[in-house]
């Protein structure tokens, strides 16, 4: 499921670029919401939840800084949030989100659905 350092090293051995995921038991909820509280991070999770073979994170329009973005990406991954891997030169996200539910039912489902929520209200009045 997740990579070990051992099979890191021998990728990285190989020439293939590995990125470190936490384990199942590694994924502490705290750090799942920290990262799902972040408006930029929520973004990139709604996108992946809208599809199952993963996006480029390039295929994701983001409002900030490349540097930002990928601090973003790296906040979601250590998390456990997503799983990154890289195809060629890109680097594909895929949502976590059959390992996120075994670990904290109805949780993400619940907040993809409240950021939905709230995108559909109106917007505050400025006073």
């Amino acid at each position: 499921m997740a990579t070990s350092p051992a099979s890191a090293a021998s990728a990285a051995s190989s020439g293939t670029r590995v990125l470190l995921h936490p384990t199942l038991a590694e994924i502490r909820l705290e750090r799942v919401l920290h990262a799902l509280s972040d408006p930029v991070r929520l973004r990139v999770v709604r996108a992946l939840a809208e599809t199952r073979d993963g996006l480029p994170c390039s295929l994701i329009d983001l409002p900030v800084s490349k540097s930002t973005t990928t601090h973003h990406f790296r906040v979601l991954r250590q998390s456990g949030v997503v799983r990154q891997q890289y195809r060629g030169t890109a680097k594909i996200n895929e949502l976590r989100r059959d390992e996120l539910d075994w670990l904290f039912p109805g949780l993400l489902a619940g907040v993809l659905e409240a950021a939905r929520q709230q995108e559909a209200r109106p917007a505050p009045a400025v006073r």
